[in-house]
């Protein structure tokens, strides 16, 4: 019998962590502790401890947490915000909502991350904001981002939500810019069991705004400050990040040694484009593993027989959108993006794969080619 090798495994995740999160299940529910308190409580400190020195305002997702960081930056109406053209619709999707333009810039081809040279041309006298989308787990060039940003005197928001732990020279992402938005949907490489986002800054005032945005605007019970908003994450889900939160690294650290098995068992097939690896100054998370090549929905449906699970990450490039059809681009604008939706493929990546699951996706992948 074919075992199926899914992209992600969060059922064989639970079972290792089975005990804890059946523990803390149970006791939320006995409790009847469900909003707020000591959990969520714990879980920021624990999270902000992780990250660096900073702040975390935990928040009901990671698209809530990015429109709570531009509300509290003031950005809106007359406002440009860039962001690039190749990653998940809630990037620009905030901006929109805050009543902002993105501004599309396009990307890298080795890691589908913002190009800064195109950031640099984007830039106008409208810009108010970046958001640096660490896409599958790579990273932006946020030095060479910073000093572009620092020399406009534009804010630099991150968006991590498929990167937590990813980090440059020693430096987490989120901790870079003004603020880092993180997303817990089940699949992150920090995931819960439903919604769930965090906020981090190092900011202190911005880091109060933020609270009360996130929480009706108020600063103590019913005194409202200012006009906020519902967005919270529940205790259950924060008591599950906690038990979560001190594997991530033993995680990030197998997702690293099957990077590397991936990039060594196929780098003589010359039709794949691969990924850049970990390296001295750069440690990368891999919410992803994403190949490149012309033959990719031959190459799906070979795995598919094989009972290997695929994913594309994304088939149209946000420009391309129907709901952006009012800017007017075409793939000349962004010839990478546009190249990259049509040539990108993820391959089964999670901390738990086995080594004969591993063998498998390499071998079948020759296959294809040798058939």
């Amino acid at each position: 019998m074919n075992r199926n090798i899914p992209l992600m495994d969060l059922k064989v995740q639970y079972e290792s962590l089975k005990k804890g999160i059946d523990k803390v299940i149970e006791e939320t529910l006995i409790n009847a502790a469900f909003i707020g308190g000591s959990a969520v409580q714990n879980f920021e400190k624990e999270f902000a401890d992780y990250l660096g020195s900073g702040i975390v305002t935990s928040c009901g997702n990671g698209t809530d947490s990015l429109e709570i960081i531009m509300t509290a930056l003031e950005i809106g109406a007359g406002d440009e915000v860039i962001v690039p053209a190749m990653t998940w619709i809630s990037t620009s999707e905030a901006i929109v909502t805050c009543g902002a333009k993105p501004i599309f810039a396009d990307v890298l081809l080795n890691n589908s991350c913002l190009d800064v040279a195109d950031v640099e041309r984007k830039i106008t006298s409208n810009t108010k904001a970046v958001i640096a989308v660490h896409l599958h787990g790579n990273m932006v060039d946020m030095p060479a981002l910073m000093n572009l940003c620092n020399k406009h005197n534009i804010k630099v928001i991150e968006d991590c939500a498929q990167a937590h732990g990813s980090s440059l020279e020693g430096k987490k992402v989120g901790t870079w810019g003004i603020a880092g938005s993180f997303s817990f949907f089940p699949s992150k490489n920090l995931g819960c069991y439903g919604d769930g986002g965090a906020i981090y800054t190092e900011n202190k005032k911005l880091s109060q705004k933020i609270r009360l945005i996130a929480r009706h605007g108020q600063s103590s019970k019913n005194e409202h400050l200012i006009n906020g908003r519902n967005s919270r994450l529940d205790s259950l889900q924060a008591r599950i990040l906690s038990i979560k939160l001190p594997h991530l690294e033993k995680w990030i650290d197998q997702k690293n040694n099957h990077a590397k098995y991936y990039c060594h068992s196929l780098k003589d097939v010359n039709e794949l484009k691969l990924p850049p690896l970990s390296g001295n100054e750069i440690r990368l998370s891999w919410h992803l593993f994403v190949i490149r090549l012309k033959e990719r929905d031959a190459l799906r449906n070979h795995l598919k027989a094989h009972h290997i699970e695929t994913g594309i990450h994304y088939p149209t490039a946000l420009p391309f959108q129907p709901c952006y059809k009012y800017l007017n681009h075409t793939s000349k604008d962004f010839p990478i993006a546009a190249k990259l939706q049509d040539e990108v493929l993820s391959i089964p990546m999670y901390a738990e794969l086995e080594k004969f699951q591993l063998d498998k996706i390499v071998n079948c992948i020759k296959l294809f080619y040798t058939q």
